[in-house]
């Protein structure tokens, strides 16, 4: 027990002094995860979108590569874009593996899905309530997803706090095509599971405090958002 109050202790330490090492993993973290989430929020706002109220073929194939993408196991799309990145494969030339590039790209990957599904149900439920103004108005396709998409901005919020959420989890992925090296790819997910192995608990005490924080106020978030907009608050 003394072993665990003294990693307890060091991780305090650590965040109240702000450790250089601690805080530059920090900032890692947040940019990588911060630029993956938006890039997601940009693809997958519009998709989400067109699968609600577009009108094409393979439509009903395209929703279900969504959704069925939503349970990627996060090892397979590491291991998937580990080959096309590397030397032999075919965006070997680009130089991005073990670069945080990489880690965006594979954030990206996972978190897209998630924010396309939620977007296309929310904006679904929409198009019920306004489809007779909009046809009405005779508004095109286009006119009609953009103003869905304005008009379910909050939302929207939660379907991108929903992505954040799953974003800052990741480890798996991240770790194949990051190579966890440190001052360069380390995150905290991967910091934390590389000091557990070696039994040096303090520095992953302090980034799992870190991490259960940034959990517990997005999830407030999201049960604030929700109640707001009148839907059910499940945490």
């Amino acid at each position: 027990m003394s072993a665990f109050r003294e990693a307890i202790s060091e991780a305090a330490g650590l965040i109240v002094r702000a450790d250089a090492d601690f805080l530059e993993i920090l900032a890692l973290s947040v940019q990588v995860t911060g630029l993956a989430v938006l890039i997601a929020c940009a693809i997958g706002f519009p998709l989400g979108a067109l699968l609600a109220v577009g009108r094409f073929r393979g439509r009903g194939a395209l929703s279900l590569m969504v959704s069925s993408a939503m349970g990627l196991p996060p090892v397979v799309v590491g291991l998937v874009l580990y080959m096309l990145l590397s030397r032999a494969g075919p965006l070997g030339a680009l130089g991005l593996l073990y670069t945080p590039t990489a880690m965006v790209i594979a954030q990206v990957v996972l978190v897209t899905p998630i924010i396309a599904a939620l977007t296309r149900q929310i904006v679904a439920d929409l198009d019920i309530e306004f489809s007779e103004t909009l046809r009405a108005l005779r508004a095109t396709r286009a006119q009609a997803m953009a103003t869905l998409l304005w008009e379910a901005r909050p939302a929207l919020v939660t379907a991108a706090l929903a992505g954040l959420g799953r974003a800052m989890a990741e480890v798996g992925a991240v770790m194949i095509v990051g190579g966890n090296i440190d001052h360069l790819t380390r995150v905290m997910t991967t910091a934390i599971a590389l000091e557990t192995s070696r039994g040096e608990l303090a520095l992953a005490l302090a980034l799992g405090i870190v991490l259960l924080v940034a959990s517990l106020a997005i999830n407030a978030a999201l049960m604030g958002l929700r109640q707001r907009i009148g839907e059910p608050a499940h945490g």
